[in-house]
């Protein structure tokens, strides 16, 4: 799948190119990678790059009989995703919350629901049951002894709302 040459895609897209383009080739260097995602219609800088691996954890691992190779490592549905990176999350992609009983609504941008669920997931978030997400809409399952009420007010908090 390429991009349209001469669009200008937003750094979410940008970022799953960079990331797809890891997957399905071995780049030794940020120039490489620029060179790949000139060949997919998109202009890059080394340094939008840099930040572009940076963000999504990319490592160096070093491959049998080859230079060493950038890889983004899968982050285990067991891996406790740091408060920073929930906060972070939230304030990009969340634009409301709405409570019920013991269920939370989170509204996002369309696409992003599922973005939002997985960090909540992996956050290990005292009270929450469970995440429900469609395209712009999260179902947050508290634990009654919380209420949703205190979790939706602990969760526009993250979101800066």
């Amino acid at each position: 799948m390429s991009i349209e040459q001469g669009r200008r895609p937003g750094k979410k897209q940008r970022q799953h190119l960079v990331a797809r383009l890891i997957a399905e080739h071995p780049v030794h260097n940020q120039s490489q990678l620029v060179d790949l995602l000139a060949v997919e219609g998109i202009t890059a800088t080394q340094a939008t790059v840099s930040r572009d691996l940076d963000d999504l954890g990319a490592i160096k691992i070093r491959v049998p009989g080859s230079e060493s190779v950038y890889a983004v490592p899968d982050l285990p549905t067991e891996q406790v995703a740091p408060e920073d990176h929930l906060r972070r999350v939230f304030g990009e992609w969340v634009v409301e919350v709405a409570s019920s009983l013991n269920i939370v609504v989170l509204r996002t941008p369309p696409g992003s629901a599922h973005v939002v669920g997985s960090a909540l997931d992996r956050a290990g978030v005292p009270g929450v049951i469970g995440t429900v997400a469609g395209d712009d809409t999260l179902l947050v399952v508290v634990d009654e002894s919380v209420g949703g009420d205190v979790m939706a007010d602990r969760l526009a908090g993250l979101a800066g709302l």
